[in-house]
């Protein structure tokens, strides 16, 4: 493809080409495509054992995870000011989305974080983290560059409106994202110190709350403290993968641990990676990871605009930290959250907005040399 447009293509896609983060760009997709191979591995035995067809998890998957990856290119093509706009269209449309689920949503597992759709079941709050980090930058930046203008205060409003959302429904891992994301960004923005010690001990405060307040947040601190207090039946089996896989694994489609986690083709992928790809790969693939939250952060910040590097920072934070999650809940080094990982994990509405976050972290880390180009 780089031999078809030249440096001097100024059409709209020559361009994105030459000024676009490829290398990231190829990250990514290197990733999604670990994830197929995963999915085609874990998915038929869960499928089976729950009544579906043997491939209906992966054919599914390959269904949302093209359009995300067409929805990621063409978020890139965007500018700055219209990822902005689009950011925050995002925000309100999740927002009000989150709110329904607390009246008609349907609840899987003790929490209401689902609307029916026919065809599909939506995750608004899975749209709300790219919208919030986009609407959170452009009121930071806005507090920086209008004398008098309270951006702090109306990020510290959205914030709260955004966790009690989030808690009502309740969903700790997803308002764990969202808060250490928007605490890093604000951090950037410029955080006078007294309000880091203060932000810290509301967090603080914040997680002691949850742990007294939700039964469920509690079991799952407890059980991670003493594995002896409750079910760890996932985080065993799941221990037990990385064990039988060894350095190489047993081969794709070799494993039998998949066999009895209920989640392999979603929040415990990583143990089925473990298991039949081996330690190499879960190293390769925590690499490429790595590989796009740090070239990410060096190219947001080289940029002059402090929107472009408080959104692009965010975007990345919120992408790495979901990783991070993800595979730290698998290997027990923390308690289990139920969140995705990224582009790898089965899930319609996770893979879809990570097409949008992605893009649009890819729209705003283009490189840009004319006025037409800024924030």
């Amino acid at each position: 493809m780089s031999f078809t447009f030249s440096r001097t293509d100024h059409s709209i896609l020559g361009r994105w080409w030459w000024t676009v983060d490829r290398w990231t760009m190829l990250a990514v997709l290197l990733i999604a495509a670990i994830g197929v191979v995963l999915i085609q591995a874990a998915s038929p035995a869960v499928a089976e054992r729950i009544g579906l067809s043997t491939y209906h998890f992966i054919e599914r998957h390959l269904m949302m995870l093209l359009p995300a990856l067409v929805i990621m290119v063409g978020v890139s093509l965007l500018s700055p000011k219209t990822v902005r706009r689009l950011g925050l269209g995002l925000f309100l449309a999740s927002v009000i989305g989150v709110a329904l689920t607390l009246v008609m949503g349907v609840e899987i597992k003790g929490a209401t974080r689902w609307l029916h759709i026919p065809g599909l079941s939506l995750q608004p709050s899975e749209f709300l983290k790219p919208g919030f980090v986009i609407v959170a930058a452009w009121m930071f930046s806005l507090q920086r560059s209008q004398e008098g203008f309270p951006g702090y205060f109306i990020c510290l409003f959205l914030w709260a409106t955004v966790v009690l959302l989030l808690m009502s429904q309740p969903d700790l891992g997803q308002t764990f994202v969202v808060s250490v994301v928007f605490f890093g960004q604000f951090f950037l923005a410029g955080l006078p110190m007294v309000m880091v010690a203060g932000l810290a001990v509301l967090g603080v405060s914040g997680l002691v709350s949850a742990y007294f307040l939700f039964h469920h947040v509690q079991s799952r601190i407890d059980r991670f403290l003493d594995p002896s207090s409750g079910d760890n039946y996932q985080v065993a089996r799941s221990m037990e993968a990385f064990q039988n896989g060894g350095l190489w694994g047993t081969g794709p489609g070799q494993g039998t641990v998949k066999m009895s986690i209920p989640d392999a083709h979603a929040d415990f992928v990583f143990a089925v990676a473990g298991e039949e790809l081996g330690l190499l790969w879960c190293i390769i693939i925590l690499a490429l990871f790595a590989f796009v939250v740090l070239r990410s952060f060096s190219r947001a910040f080289n940029d002059q605009s402090l929107f472009v590097m408080l959104a692009a920072a965010g975007l990345v934070m919120q992408f790495g930290l979901q990783a991070l999650v993800n595979m730290g809940s698998t290997l027990h080094l923390m308690p289990t959250k139920g969140m995705t990982l990224p582009f790898i994990s089965y899930g319609g509405s996770s893979l879809i907005a990570l097409g949008i976050g992605m893009g649009m972290l890819l729209a705003l880390t283009r490189r840009r040399f004319g006025p037409g180009d800024v924030a």
